[in-house]
């Protein structure tokens, strides 16, 4: 029986530091991630995944997230929709405020009262949303919610060169040979059942469309493009006949 990677849940904290509310978002997602659920949490750095970080766009594709925000803008909750998938949660830290009467936060580097009880509050609410997710089954193919038992994999590589992440995520990875050089790939399982769920056969559009998904991330070299397109399509073709065979 393989060990199954616990699921864990990711938190994309609001980087703004113009209102003493973007202040309260990060520590409040420190509270959750270094105390009340330090084993259920890991963080995403906003400047990161909008910079194009790979490791953090992938987790929160396959994974479920949830986005705290300072203000109405909800720029973390949209930059995460945007670069992988719509955040499984949503905490506004003015709606806290509001919803709880709590008084307005002062002071952007150094919180008032007021702005340290709405740290406290909004700790709370993440922790029990943390916790509703963790309750619910998870597809990491699809990226959503569902209610039959989710599929997990072994974390130890297996024969057809498909893992586990080494960063601990539970997020599969796949080895494929590129111009003579083994390389290893975030998320190549989950993308190439995508397709055959969306009933793209093997073929050159679908080699096309395979790159522009697996470069979302992963970092593809400079000049690479087709020999990349010319690996993932021979693997697909693979992956595929399996399928069948099943």
């Amino acid at each position: 029986m393989p060990e199954l990677p616990k699921k864990k849940v990711g938190i994309v904290a609001c980087s703004g530091e113009e209102l003493a509310e973007g202040t309260v978002t990060r520590l409040a997602a420190l509270q959750v991630l270094e105390k009340l659920r330090q084993s259920d949490t890991v963080t995403i750095c906003l400047p990161l995944f909008l910079a194009g970080g790979e490791g953090d766009r992938a987790f929160a594709k396959f994974y479920p997230t949830i986005a705290v925000d300072g203000c109405s803008l909800k720029c973390a909750a949209r930059a995460t929709e945007m670069y992988s998938s719509k955040p499984a949660g949503s905490i506004v830290v003015t709606d806290v405020i509001s919803d709880h009467r709590l008084g307005k936060p002062e002071g952007r580097r150094c919180l008032d009262a007021a702005g340290m009880q709405a740290v406290e509050v909004t700790a709370a609410e993440i922790t029990a949303k943390v916790d509703e997710l963790l309750g619910k089954k998870w597809n990491r193919r699809e990226g959503n919610f569902l209610e039959t038992q989710e599929t997990s994999m072994d974390n130890k590589p297996k024969e057809d060169g498909t893992g586990l992440c080494s960063c601990g995520s539970g997020i599969p990875v796949q080895k494929m040979h590129v111009d003579g050089q083994e390389i290893t790939l975030v998320g190549l399982p989950l993308i190439f059942a995508q397709f055959r769920e969306a009933g793209k056969v093997p073929c050159d559009a679908s080699a096309v469309e395979l790159l522009e998904m697996v470069r979302v991330y992963n970092p593809i070299p400079d000049g690479m493009e087709v020999k990349y397109r010319a690996a993932l399509l021979k693997e697909y073709e693979i992956f595929c006949q399996k399928e069948l065979a099943r």
